[in-house]
C-alpha cells in the first residue's frame, strides 16, 4: 500500500530578535527555500496561491510551513528548523489589496476576507500575510497577550496601515502602545526599491520625515558619457540630462510610524534583508518580473 508522507526538509524561518523572550509566541517570516514547488527554480516554499504553481504543491508547503513555525523554539533571530509532530493550527489569511483594512480575528472565518491586516487575542490561531517585495509587519503586545500581522507595500504605508494597527489593538485589547513589540520583515529596501517621482510626491503630502526616505542617483550612460555632443539640446546647460533614479525606504517609513504611534524604538526589530538583492532567499516580485512565489509571514499565542 502506497502512502504519501511529508519529507523531511529544512525550511529557513526568520524571527525578530524583540520578541525572544515572550515564550507564548508563534511568529516567523518564510523564506524560498526548503518546499515543494516546482516551477520557481526547484525546492520552493512557494506559499501563495499564483496562477503558475499547482494548489497541491502550496498545500503542502502551508503545510510544512505551519508544522515547523509550531515546532520552532525560542531562540537565534534567524535559525533553521526541521518539521515537527506539533498538531495543525488554523491558518487564517485576507485577500491583500493594498488597503488599510485591519479585521479583529475571534476564529477563522467561513466567509472570505479582504484587508491587509489582522488582530487576535486567541491562542491557536496562526495569522498570516503574504508578500514578495511588499513588508510584513509583526506586531506584540507581551501583557494583554494580543497580536497582529500586517501587509504594507507602499500604498498601504501611505494609508498607515501598522499605525492603524496599533490603534486597532488599542481599541479591542487595551493595548498600550509603549508595551508593543515590533518585527519588520523582509522586503524590497531603498538600495533597491525605485519608484516614481508621483510616489515621492504623495509621502512628501503625508509625512513630515519624507525627505529622509528617499535618496536618488544619477541614471549612468557609458555612451552617453563617451558622446556626450550626440546628446546636445537647445535648452541650457546645453546637454541633455539623464533621468535621476528615485529609492524609497519602505522599512524605515514604517518603522517611523510605529514610532509615531507611540512604539518605543528599543522595542521595533528589523530582519534588514533585500528581497530583491537577495534572489537565492527570497521571493521578488520586481526582480522575477512578476513570474514568482510568495512569502509569508505568520504570528499566534500558544494557550
Amino acid at each position: 500500500m502506497n502512502t504519501k508522507t511529508e519529507p523531511k526538509a529544512e525550511v529557513e524561518i526568520l524571527r525578530g530578535s524583540s520578541f525572544s523572550r515572550i515564550p507564548w509566541l508563534v511568529h516567523g517570516f518564510s523564506t524560498r527555500r526548503g518546499g515543494f514547488s516546482k516551477v520557481y527554480g526547484g525546492g520552493a516554499l512557494n506559499l501563495g496561491f499564483t496562477k503558475d504553481d499547482s494548489k497541491a504543491a502550496v498545500e503542502r508547503n502551508r503545510r510544512l510551513f505551519v508544522a515547523m513555525l509550531l515546532g520552532a523554539s525560542r531562540g537565534n533571530s534567524q535559525r533553521k528548523y526541521t518539521a515537527s509532530k506539533s498538531g495543525r493550527w488554523p491558518l487564517v489569511t485576507v485577500r491583500q489589496i493594498h488597503s488599510d483594512i485591519i479585521h479583529h480575528i475571534s476564529e477563522p472565518s467561513r466567509e472570505p476576507l479582504a484587508g491587509d491586516g489582522m488582530i487576535t487575542s486567541v491562542p491557536g490561531i496562526l495569522l498570516a500575510v503574504l508578500a514578495a517585495d511588499c513588508f510584513p509587519i509583526v506586531l506584540v503586545d507581551p501583557q494583554k497577550k494580543a497580536v497582529g500581522v500586517f501587509h504594507a507595500g507602499w500604498r498601504g504605508t501611505t494609508k498607515r496601515i501598522v499605525q492603524k494597527g496599533v490603534g486597532e489593538m488599542h481599541r479591542w485589547f487595551g493595548t498600550k502602545p509603549s508595551d508593543v513589540r515590533a518585527a519588520i520583515g523582509p522586503g524590497n529596501r531603498g538600495c533597491c526599491y525605485e519608484v516614481g517621482p508621483e510616489v515621492r510626491s504623495i509621502f512628501e503630502s503625508q509625512f513630515r520625515y519624507a525627505n529622509d526616505l528617499f535618496r536618488e542617483t544619477k541614471e549612468r550612460d557609458e555612451i552617453h558619457e563617451k558622446y556626450p555632443l550626440l546628446f546636445l539640446t537647445a535648452r541650457a546647460p546645453g546637454h541633455s540630462e539623464l533621468p535621476k533614479k528615485i529609492f524609497l525606504d519602505l522599512a524605515e517609513a514604517n518603522r517611523q510610524q510605529l514610532i509615531e504611534a507611540g512604539v518605543q524604538a528599543k522595542n521595533i526589530s528589523d530582519v534588514g534583508l533585500c528581497t530583491s538583492c537577495q534572489g537565492d532567499l527570497f521571493f521578488s516580485h520586481r526582480a522575477e518580473k512578476g513570474k514568482t512565489g510568495r512569502m509569508m509571514a505568520a504570528v499566534g499565542m500558544r494557550a
